[in-house]
């Protein structure tokens, strides 16, 4: 079993950036894929970046371009990058780890963490 803590949530205006971070107390090479989702209250969480242990990568039509996924494997931490954030990106963002890849940004979750919440204000 692995524990997964993300933080660098907050609020912040329409166009700005955050960087989340997910650490692990496990290598996440142990597992097939990583990946970040986003919970909005009423609606299914959604995969918005997962990467395979190869290092391969997809992202939800939704962020690709904007978001960037990165793992650094010696610190077992799974970073997403956001830019150009728009006031649809506010939600609960989860990192979760599993062993099915499904491209584009899911990686469905076998493990996940608490989340972090990201609020975008216009």
């Amino acid at each position: 079993q692995v524990d997964l803590v993300e933080s660098g949530g907050g609020p912040v205006q329409t166009g700005g950036t955050l960087r989340l971070s997910c650490a692990a107390s496990g290598s996440f090479y142990s597992w097939h894929c990583a990946g970040w989702f986003r919970e909005v209250p009423g609606n299914s969480r959604e995969g918005i970046a997962a990467m395979k242990r190869d290092g391969t990568i997809s992202y939800g039509n939704s962020v690709k371009g904007r978001f960037t996924v990165a793992r650094d494997g010696a610190r077992n931490i799974l970073y997403l990058d956001m830019t150009n954030l728009k006031p649809e990106d506010s939600g609960m963002y989860y990192c979760a780890v599993g062993n099915q890849y499904h491209p584009p940004g899911t990686c469905p979750g076998l493990v996940w963490g608490r989340g972090t919440q990201v609020t975008v204000s216009s």
